[in-house]
């Protein structure tokens, strides 16, 4: 809630993630939406995403004993309440005054795992202590961009550690922003009061003088880039386990297990870096058959219903992680509205996993049809 007032209250008429998100444009600037619910290019991976987990069918099983049944999960070593959490987003004070505080306290009462991305708006040491004292929370992780400068970087793993952080994402997708036009035509900037706050006090990287025939980008920005020796570093310099965030090839997958990392996201990045990238969906299982369940492997991207979740965890994945759906009710009420889309989620999660049969989660595989094929 904003200080001094009363908590937010939810607006009349929304009763589904997609009324949410009607209701949150109506909120919100066209440069904040462009960069909130924009994708890269012509977007054709960001609207595939959503139709792909809509693709594919559920094949009920009927007169199934029910009762006890629960959402309940394991994940690297914990019981979570259900398999949700809440995916990496930056600066999400562009859509409510208290930002990620926020969508910690709501994550933190609704049991779902909150990863907090490098580029909050908000100290993460603030974001642990809003969400850590909650007895029935969910993981609380700190999703990383490898930096420049080794020196900041492992400064800023450090200060993860010691504010109660659980693991570490390291987001591997991203050596450079995607194309994306929305925010060009909508000419979106950072307002004053939102900065990565977590970042202050970084070096600027090493300027790369603009040579004739020399490219800016290979030349200058990508030669930071991180590489899987850079992976080998970063679990040298901590005692968390680390997850790798953006794997969506098989071989990819195999190298990250080589590399001694403990999970993986399957994420192409929400459809904002590059486009024309196949559906998350589509990907997971090519990813799981690789894994070969040696490591939890999440997904993320265009989970917008409980159907949904049941989807992913049939085809294997471990979890699934929420991004801009939480953004929408963050912007429509606050920790309020966040806590009602978790909430929307999970119920309907349950009614799905009750109309297929499945007492638990661990009968979801068979709920398919015919095989898991997105149509």
């Amino acid at each position: 809630m904003r200080p001094g007032k009363l908590p937010d209250a939810l607006p009349e008429g929304v009763f589904t993630l997609a009324d949410h998100e009607h209701r949150a444009r109506e909120r919100t600037s066209d440069a904040v939406w462009a960069y909130f619910n924009g994708g890269a290019a012509d977007e054709i991976t960001l609207n595939a995403n959503a139709r792909a987990w809509q693709g594919l069918e559920l094949l009920p099983r009927v007169m199934r004993p029910l009762a006890g049944g629960h959402t309940r999960i394991e994940l690297l070593g914990r019981t979570l309440a259900h398999p949700v959490l809440v995916a990496p987003m930056a600066h999400q004070s562009l859509a409510h005054p208290l930002g990620e505080l926020a969508t910690a306290l709501a994550a933190a009462a609704l049991g779902a795992g909150l990863v907090l991305s490098t580029q909050a708006s908000t100290r993460l040491e603030h974001v642990a202590r809003a969400y850590l004292p909650d007895p029935g929370r969910g993981p609380l992780w700190f999703q990383l961009y490898l930096q420049p400068d080794r020196g900041f970087t492992k400064e800023l793993v450090q200060r993860a550690e010691s504010a109660g952080f659980e693991a570490l994402v390291l987001t591997v997708d991203a050596p450079v922003s995607g194309v994306r036009d929305q925010e060009l035509r909508a000419g979106f900037q950072l307002p004053p009061h939102v900065s990565a706050v977590n970042l202050q006090g970084m070096p600027p990287p090493p300027a790369s003088a603009a040579t004739p025939g020399r490219s800016a980008l290979f030349d200058g920005l990508l030669t930071h880039a991180p590489t899987w020796e850079d992976v080998a570093w970063l679990r040298s310099i901590t005692r968390l386990p680390v997850l790798l965030k953006g794997v969506v090839h098989p071989d990819d997958a195999r190298q990250a297990l080589d590399c001694g990392a403990a999970g993986l996201i399957v994420s192409n990045h929400g459809g904002r870096t590059l486009d024309t990238m196949p559906a998350t969906a589509a990907m997971l299982p090519r990813v799981l058959q690789a894994v070969a369940g040696d490591a939890p492997v999440l997904v993320d991207g265009g989970i917008r219903r409980g159907t949904d979740v049941l989807k992913a965890m049939a085809l294997g994945a471990s979890a699934v992680l929420v991004g801009r759906p939480v953004l929408h009710g963050l912007a429509n009420a606050g920790a309020t509205g966040v806590a009602h889309v978790l909430r929307l989620l999970r119920d309907e999660l349950e009614i799905a996993m009750a109309l297929t049969g499945c007492r638990t989660l661990a009968d979801a595989p068979g709920v398919l049809w015919p095989s898991g094929q997105i149509r």
